[in-house]
């Protein structure tokens, strides 16, 4: 079901331009107006889901497959040298659209894209307390 006011779901209607690079039953996939490389693509669903949280399993599975899809286009067809996939769910992580959606990231060695923090050693004690937090 499409929400009447999110831009995603204008554009899987024909509402809103897209510049689409690949669909399917479930996906639409279409380039990103504020690209962070050459390339740079969204995957969504075509039913309207929040997020992470709220998009269901086969939409979920259809989405990585879209990607992966579009990942392989972008070393074969753009010359990356690697892509990052991204999903930001929530405000707090960057979400900015709420409809489920994959950011398909091409990556070039001489791209000037960095990571936002820089990974380093965590506490073990702290590691060990979110692991028992998460296990099953």
């Amino acid at each position: 079901m499409a929400e009447p006011d999110c831009i995603f779901c204008a554009i899987v209607a024909g509402e809103l331009p897209a510049r689409v690079v690949d669909s399917d039953e479930r996906t639409v996939s279409f380039m990103d107006l504020n690209p962070a490389t050459r390339g740079h693509a969204l995957v969504i669903p075509r039913a309207h889901a929040r997020d992470l949280h709220d998009v269901p399993p086969e939409d979920l599975a259809a989405c990585a497959s879209a990607a992966q899809r579009l990942a392989a286009r972008a070393v074969e067809r753009l010359g990356a040298d690697g892509v990052n996939l991204l999903n930001a769910c929530g405000a707090a992580a960057w979400q900015t659209v709420f409809h489920f959606h994959v950011h398909v990231i091409p990556r070039y060695e001489d791209d000037p894209l960095r990571l936002p923090w820089v990974p380093g050693p965590g506490e073990e004690a702290e590691i060990e307390a979110a692991a028992d937090a998460l296990r099953g």
